[in-house]
């Protein structure tokens, strides 16, 4: 679930402060550091994040959205490659009365695109799959609506068996024809009659 604007900037100050080009995932490079350079890393992309996080603003309709959720017993989770800090403020800041769990954020390996983090969240929930299920995850399909803005959330959301839903905003509009998403809101409580009708996969 993507409840904060996108802050697209980030990526370039993370890359800029890494030095490396948009090709190479942050993380992977983080992670393929020597071990004594992965702490520095790490905090520098944190204090990009930190400073990010004052300015966050809650993505439209995102407090309709989960007071529907709410409502209907329908639980929430949150899989990030962000790390803790700006998950807890941007959810004490402006939902504090809503629960997420599990909420998987970049301290759970493999991140995002990978499915494990998804998984995670659906075997929490009683839904896991089978270990045979899991191994064929292409087919796998699991009552799950993974909700996100990148081809990271889309492919993980595949990847594991859940309906994908592309929160579309002016960058990322060319992912809406993706083979990995199957819908897409311009706003989350656009989400709310989707759930109603029925989930059917259609872009809208």
């Amino acid at each position: 679930m993507e409840e904060g604007e996108p802050q697209n900037y980030m990526f370039a100050e993370m890359r800029a402060a890494l030095n490396i080009p948009k090709s190479i995932d942050i993380l992977d490079h983080i992670y393929a550091l020597p071990t004594s350079e992965q702490g520095a890393a790490m905090e520098s992309i944190r204090a990009i994040e930190r400073r990010a996080m004052i300015v966050q603003a809650p993505q439209p309709g995102l407090l309709q959205l989960m007071d529907y959720l709410d409502s209907r017993g329908i639980p929430k989770g949150i899989c990030t490659r962000n790390f803790d800090t700006p998950v807890t403020h941007l959810l004490e800041t402006f939902l504090p009365n809503h629960t997420f769990l599990p909420i998987i954020t970049r301290d759970f390996r493999p991140p995002k695109p990978d499915p494990a983090g998804i998984l995670h969240i659906a075997s929490s929930w009683g839904l896991a799959p089978s270990p045979q299920e899991a191994a064929a995850s292409e087919t796998l399909e699991l009552p799950i609506i993974m909700v996100g803005d990148s081809i990271d959330d889309m492919t993980a959301g595949r990847r594991a068996g859940a309906a994908t839903v592309l929160l579309v905003n002016p960058a990322n509009e060319h992912l809406a024809d993706h083979e990995h998403t199957d819908l897409c809101i311009s706003r989350l409580d656009k989400l709310i009659q989707i759930v109603e009708d029925g989930f059917v996969g259609e872009q809208t």
